[in-house]
């Protein structure tokens, strides 16, 4: 630990010293020091993050780079208050039965083959990603996977290593899935309208593609799989795991829920007809149908707050939003923004995929969130220098969630899971096992997706 905390302590002064050299302040300098302290320590020393967040929080208010009401207006309260929210509802939902009762509705499958069962998992995932976060839905759909593995006698390594794949592909489709897409949703102004119509579509060919990159992948586990579904049958796991008709809480959940995602799609229209600020709506309506829960089942609402709301990782986040409105405070990401127009010469195509490829490599390593904070007030900056920041949002929230399918410590979802799977089958996943197919599917559907963003205009 040493080693890594002296490696640390020197990559950050030769950051600020370097930094220094290109013709940024002091002030700058120190920004991004800390803000790439914060970076290196998650990465080197994870279980610390929290506290190395606050000494770098602490460091900018004692030295004056930032002051403390410009701290708390870069803080993204918005962005907080917003995941508080939904984590209270999928509290609910888990409470209420939600997830299983999907699982086992969804399972109802006839004539289960082996492709079929592929097929619905892969899709069950994507979508549970794209209605929830994308940690609670794998958490689900590793408990139903190992119980379908259990009864048919196979390992379930593949089969959670789909789900897992295609966990992370769903949740670029819509704001909900994934911390990054709410971060970018709310500093760049896009609308849940425009994710479903432009990065929903997208993710549906990236999860087609990968559907058949796993089967081809997987071709060995598929035929043995399908050798004990005609040993063993199929009905009899799918008797296994129908559950009882939706009791009356799980409706009442359902159409919290349900209503919470109808008004969330319309929540720009909405806005232009109540003549709102953007996005008020889309934060707002997490917090009316939480309230709404802690309402109805005010004996559970301080447990709801306390066990359900990830507390640890959300004052990360802010602090770490933080730090990173610290870059733009200082004007640090006004010059970054200087050199990268131009290095790439004022060509949008160059800096679309330069910000695609970056990210997608980027998050392969670190948490993603972290990236895309990083890379938000340099992409905001570039405003001003005349480019169009649209498909420059798509590439940072592609490559971001893609970029996580590449080794297996790319995103929380791929931690969660093969921590389950270690914990309930003693399997641990070696770096190679995952790497080759991780690789194979994270470059070709960030390609899939920079074609898209290159050539289609509706992207521009």
């Amino acid at each position: 630990m040493l080693k890594k905390f002296i490696l640390l302590i020197f990559i950050c002064l030769g950051l600020g010293i370097f930094t220094k050299h290109i013709g940024l302040n002091s002030q700058q300098a120190l920004a991004i020091s800390i803000f790439s302290a914060s970076i290196l320590g998650t990465l080197f020393f994870w279980d610390f993050r929290v506290a190395i967040s606050f000494l770098g929080v602490a460091i900018l208010l004692v030295t004056k780079t930032i002051d403390l009401e410009n701290l708390v207006r870069f803080a993204s309260l918005e962005v907080i208050l917003f995941l508080v929210g939904m984590m209270v509802l999928v509290g609910l939902l888990r409470e209420v039965g939600f997830f299983a009762w999907l699982v086992t509705l969804i399972l109802r499958v006839r004539k289960l083959t082996a492709k079929k069962f592929i097929l619905v998992i892969s899709v069950m995932s994507a979508l549970l990603s794209c209605c929830v976060d994308e940690v609670t839905s794998i958490i689900f759909m590793v408990a139903a996977i190992l119980e379908i593995c259990d009864y048919f006698e196979i390992e379930a390594t593949p089969y959670v290593m789909i789900s897992i794949i295609m966990t992370n592909i769903g949740s670029t489709g819509t704001v909900l899935g994934n911390p990054i897409g709410i971060l970018i949703a709310t500093k760049s102004g896009l609308t849940f309208e425009d994710f479903i119509l432009k990065a929903f579509p997208i993710m549906w060919i990236c999860l087609l593609t990968a559907i058949f990159l796993v089967i081809f992948w997987y071709r060995k586990a598929i035929k043995k799989l399908d050798e004990k579904i005609r040993e063993l049958g199929g009905n009899e796991i799918l008797i296994k795991l129908i559950s009882v008709p939706p009791e009356r809480q799980l409706k009442l959940g359902l159409g919290i829920f349900g209503a919470t995602l109808f008004f969330i799609s319309l929540h720009h229209r909405l806005e232009l007809l109540w003549k709102l600020e953007t996005n008020t709506l889309l934060l707002s309506v997490p917090l009316i149908s939480s309230g709404l829960v802690m309402i109805w089942k005010w004996r559970r609402a301080r447990d709801y707050i306390v066990k359900d709301v990830d507390w640890w990782t959300l004052l990360f986040f802010l602090l770490l939003f933080a730090k990173a409105g610290t870059l733009k405070y200082t004007g640090a990401t006004d010059v970054l923004a200087q050199k990268i127009s131009f290095l790439v010469r004022g060509n949008p195509s160059i800096l679309t995929s330069i910000i695609l490829w970056i990210s997608a490599a980027g998050s392969s390593i670190l948490d993603n969130v972290v990236l895309v904070a990083a890379f938000i007030p340099i992409v905001q900056s570039l405003k001003e220098l005349g480019f169009v920041l649209q498909p420059l949002w798509w590439a940072l929230l592609f490559g971001g969630c893609l970029g996580g399918n590449i080794t297996m410590v790319g995103s929380t979802a791929n931690i969660v899971a093969l921590g389950i799977l270690e914990k309930e089958k003693n399997i641990r996943m070696t770096f190679f096992r995952w790497f080759w197919i991780g690789l194979t599917v994270g470059l070709i559907t960030t390609a899939v997706v920079w074609l898209a963003l290159l050539f289609l205009p509706f992207y521009r």
